[in-house]
């Protein structure tokens, strides 16, 4: 089988996310809770013989190639279809307590090249962008129904365009004329409504507009404050929590989240006492954020932005760990 995708910052997740203790042979379980094609996890499992571990993916189709390709370790994988949020809010009752969790926020390249479902402003395909085949809203809903100040006012907040309105106006215009039904189709109407200048920068004029989309497709950073919350109180005291971002958005919020679980007491000035239980809930293992080596980015340009941040658990999260962390 070949594999499409290149997983980002592999030895620093393999190093930072290393299962307590030696030797490996204590049945620690990961939770990988974004599978993909598997990359990080066949690694984990190829490098520490004890580990288990339990792949989450929302995409069957691409879960269904992690399986084939990780089907030689046996019963040391097991696979959950849908979305890592419930997962973590039911935590199932016949698994563990994770010695590990990853989360790794990017996108598969798989999604991109193989799909066929317009993630990717490059080739002509239907106008989609789900991550799970089974949501309610696509990306031909968003592009042919929102209101043109709904949808600028999408593509600046989760895409940082400066020309959201622009664009916005364009594509309202353009589908006066018939659905935008395609991918390409929304990319030639955003390159021919932009400047000359802006058309060759250093990325296609698409690109922030697409992952906008994408990214309000698939609610990418709704749910993600409560299921970072809900995997770090699943997490086993002393366990270990890495989440790789590749966008300020996101990784704002897990930024935000883990600098509360570092603090000593999170409680607002106008509570008389305090109420989050006055100690640190983890110990922040990357004081800064973990960024890829030089030869990384030259072999694989995706991992370019990427950001790996670590915390080990003290004790459980209360609520007030959430404040100030949602956008």
């Amino acid at each position: 089988m070949e594999i499409v995708h290149t997983p980002v910052l592999l030895d620093e997740c393999l190093n930072y996310l290393s299962p307590v203790g030696e030797p490996y042979e204590n049945d620690a379980l990961m939770i990988d809770s974004t599978l993909g094609e598997g990359g990080h996890t066949n690694a984990f499992l190829a490098k520490y013989p004890g580990l288990k571990v339990c792949g989450l993916d929302a995409d069957a189709v691409i879960q269904a190639r992690a399986k084939e390709r990780l089907s030689v370790y046996g019963d040391r994988v097991r696979f959950y279809n849908g979305w890592f949020n419930d997962f973590y809010s039911s935590y199932p009752t016949d698994l563990a307590k994770p010695d590990l969790i990853l989360f790794d926020l990017g996108i598969s390249v798989f999604h991109y090249e193989r799909s066929k479902r317009g993630f990717s402003f490059r080739y002509e395909e239907p106008l989609d962008m789900r991550l799970n085949e089974n949501g309610t809203v696509s990306a031909y809903d968003i592009v042919n129904t929102y209101p043109e100040k709904r949808l600028a006012d999408l593509i600046y907040l989760y895409g940082e365009e400066k020309l959201s309105r622009r664009i916005s106006s364009a594509i309202v215009s353009a589908r006066e004329g018939g659905k935008i039904d395609s991918s390409k189709a929304l990319a030639d109407i955003i390159y021919e409504c932009v400047p000359e200048k802006y058309r060759h920068g250093p990325i296609h004029p698409a690109t922030r507009t697409f992952q906008a989309i994408r990214i309000a497709v698939n609610d990418e950073l709704g749910h993600l404050p409560k299921a970072l919350f809900d995997a770090f109180n699943c997490l086993k005291v002393n366990g270990k929590m890495g989440v790789i971002t590749f966008h300020s958005l996101e990784d704002r919020i897990v930024k935000n989240f883990f600098r509360n679980l570092g603090k000593e007491c999170v409680c607002p000035p106008e509570f008389s006492k305090c109420e989050c239980g006055g100690s640190a809930k983890a110990e922040i293992i990357t004081r800064k954020p973990v960024g890829p080596t030089e030869e990384e980015v030259k072999k694989n340009s995706p991992s370019r932005s990427a950001k790996l941040r670590v915390v080990r658990k003290i004790s459980d999260a209360t609520q007030l760990h959430l404040r100030g962390v949602a956008l």
